[in-house]
């Protein structure tokens, strides 16, 4: 498919629609298309640097395995987010394993091609650095969650930024095709814990459940939770 097509889906995203034409251009000249089945491994911790994904069609989920098989799922990358930037900046092997949930679709520009060009253009790692920042504030905001809120408000609240597409999704969407399993892996809650702070809010008339997805009602409500701490 041209690669025009995808620049047009990828422009519905904030970072990559804020870029200069001219990187914009660049990074579609040097990307190419990647397709990854349900549960096909893109990397894992430990790998050498591979570049920078973008996803267009589908999910990835990110998150790391302990040696005990227990999983901690840090996000689920959707689209038209970016991801793989740290390696850029520090040549280091990959922090945590990426995996297609369910079938998907990546533009991928490779590490080589990306700092080449980078090297080229020096003043478009400011534009990385924007990349890598919007998510180690979410990453602190996250942390100060886990310490200060309580678990209603904390799922609220995660609830409404995957809504907004963590900053790139505009207007929000109103049902995300997220299991219960995974909400409560995000979160460091229990299974039983998570399930019980969603019927409630099913019963309260804030959210709507479905098999692997939930419904936004009352986006307000959902967002005065959002803000109670202890």
């Amino acid at each position: 498919m041209d690669m025009q097509v995808w620049r047009s889906r990828l422009m519905t995203g904030q970072w990559f629609s804020h870029l200069p034409a001219s990187f914009q251009h660049s990074l579609l000249a040097a990307a190419k298309v990647r397709r990854l089945a349900a549960g096909q491994r893109l990397f894992q911790r430990g790998d050498p640097p591979c570049g920078l994904y973008a996803v267009l069609e589908g999910a990835v989920r990110v998150g790391a395995v302990s040696e005990q098989g227990k999983e901690a799922l840090l996000s689920l990358v959707e689209p038209s987010h970016w991801f793989g930037e740290i390696c850029l900046f520090d040549g280091q092997p990959r922090t945590h394993d990426a995996y297609g949930m369910g079938d998907c679709l990546l533009l991928h520009v490779p590490q080589t091609a990306l700092l080449k060009l980078l090297d080229e253009q020096p003043l478009y790692w400011r534009q990385l650095a924007l990349l890598m920042s919007h998510k180690l504030r979410l990453t602190f905001i996250n942390l100060e969650q886990l310490s200060l809120m309580p678990a209603p408000a904390r799922l609220a609240h995660r609830l409404l930024m995957i809504a907004d597409g963590y900053g790139e999704t505009n207007p929000p969407r109103r049902v995300l095709q997220l299991p219960q399993e995974q909400l409560a892996s995000m979160l460091s809650l229990s299974r039983q814990t998570t399930n019980q702070i969603l019927k409630d809010l099913q019963g309260q008339g804030i959210l709507g459940l479905g098999y692997g997805e939930i419904e936004i009602l009352d986006a307000q409500r959902l967002r005065a939770l959002a803000t109670i701490q202890l």
